[in-house]
């Protein structure tokens, strides 16, 4: 996979790669994105049990099932974080 703007951007500077490992840390460590890891993994197991793919897949949580990486991680629009980042349409 081609790396993007940003990584090439952290390639170049370790000072801003230090600044986001930082700060990802502390986010990750919050009670929220905890509770996020463990619903997932919950998830991940169950579909594990039912002989699922799991290594090609990601839980959608807009959709409510297993959907392919691709489409999961490219989607622009359909959560509620990406409406409310956008605004009201026009």
């Amino acid at each position: 996979m081609a790396k993007g703007k940003t990584q090439k951007s952290y390639d170049k500077s370790p000072s801003s790669r230090a600044t986001k490992a930082k700060y990802q840390k502390k986010y990750n460590a919050t009670t929220e994105e905890k509770k996020k890891r463990v619903e997932l993994q919950k998830k991940r197991r169950a579909a594990i049990k039912k002989g699922q793919e799991t290594s090609k897949t990601d839980y959608d949580h807009a959709v409510g099932k297993r959907v392919p990486k691709k489409v999961n991680r490219g989607r622009k629009s359909g959560t509620k974080g990406d409406r409310s980042a956008r605004g009201k349409k026009k």
